[in-house]
């Protein structure tokens, strides 16, 4: 039975006093944990309201990082509650601001800082905090990338081992987007690198990549299957620092290269595999630490402004090429295959950014 009762047309001049409203948005959902290429679908998100300190920013760009996978997955220790949007990282363009915003205006190009979740749609809504405005010439594929690996290479030089020019450092996962940072920040610090990399088509070319940006040694897993694995360079000394993102037997080369009271850092398990460590390098050998909640400390809002300066520091290596990485940008009507790159199930291949 129909309603008798006159509909009430509500003006969108009258709707403009109540609230501000952000456009609606199309993004990456999933109301589940599990596989992503099965778990996620692209859906239409209706206008959020944009309150007195929030800013709506049109999406630019985005990456798809191994953690982003993780939190999908439900094996992320630090995950958004479910029903959520993927993505944590990236850079856009201001639409509006809420009322209570000042020194920003739509147009601006800001990145999202610290990381939070939700940046894969084409619009986003966040409190003021989150966001941190760039020069309009800053690269927008690298203002969506910084925060979380190059950020993630300069705190593991920093932070663990006081390094000196002539020292070194050894790690796994060469090619990955952290290493390619490592090997490039390592060297305009004078500091040696010896990069593992797993053997796969294609090898020799990340070979010479990897040197291109500065890498003193180059190694597939299967050239270090030998007994004395230090006696296959001599130009560089014993490292005094590892990294290891693979787990498994890769982490078990890195510590043969430590130096004695060398130290392994873990901030990643690409493998899946445990790490299996002897007891006499327990004992007599290294140090290891697991720094994923370090990192995650960093990337908060508590240190905000001191993270803001390490990102500048960046930025200005990146506008001076002094620092840059593979990346591959991928429309979002593309989305499902960018995923599946960034899955292995298409090959090897280099970070995928998705672009709004």
């Amino acid at each position: 039975m129909h309603s008798l009762r006159p509909r009430i047309q509500i003006s969108d001049k009258v709707r403009a006093f109540s609230a501000l409203m952000s456009p609606p948005s199309t993004a990456v959902f999933y109301d589940k944990h599990g596989p992503p290429d099965t778990v996620t679908k692209i859906i239409q998100l209706p206008p959020v309201e944009i309150k007195a300190n929030d800013m709506c920013v049109k999406m630019l760009a985005s990456p798809i990082n191994p953690s982003d996978i993780n939190r999908i997955e439900g094996v992320y220790p630090v995950r958004p509650p479910l029903p959520a949007v993927g993505g944590y990282e990236g850079a856009g363009v201001v639409h509006s601001v809420g009322s209570a915003i000042h020194g920003l205006s739509p147009g601006d190009l800001v990145m999202v800082s610290p990381p939070s979740a939700g940046t894969w749609q084409t619009h986003v809504v966040k409190d003021k905090v989150f966001w941190h405005k760039l020069d309009k010439d800053t690269p927008v594929e690298y203002a969506a990338t910084v925060t979380i690996n190059p950020l993630t290479a300069l705190r593991m030089i920093e932070d663990f081992v006081d390094l000196k020019s002539g020292d070194a450092i050894v790690q796994n996962g060469a090619t990955s987007m952290v290493g390619q940072c490592v090997i490039q920040l390592a060297k305009l610090r004078g500091i040696h690198t010896i990069n593992i990399i797993r053997d796969r088509p294609g090898s020799d070319e990340a070979k010479e990549k990897l040197k291109k940006l500065g890498a003193d040694e180059v190694y597939t897993e299967s050239q270090l299957d030998v007994k004395n694995v230090k006696s296959l360079f001599s130009n560089v000394p014993e490292p005094a620092l590892g990294f290891n993102c693979v787990g498994g037997n890769a982490a078990s080369l890195v510590l043969k290269f430590l130096r004695q009271g060398g130290t392994m850092v873990t901030y990643g398990g690409m493998a899946k595999k445990p790490i299996t460590v002897s007891t006499s390098s327990f004992i007599f050998k290294v140090r290891v630490f697991f720094n994923r909640f370090y990192l995650q400390n960093w990337l908060s809002l508590d240190r905000n402004e001191e993270c803001r300066e390490m990102l500048d520091y960046l930025f200005g290596l990146i506008r001076q090429g002094k620092l840059e990485y593979d990346m591959e940008l991928a429309p979002f009507s593309k989305f499902h295959t960018a995923l599946d790159k960034s899955l292995g199930k298409l090959g090897s291949q280099p970070k995928q950014v998705i672009k709004f």
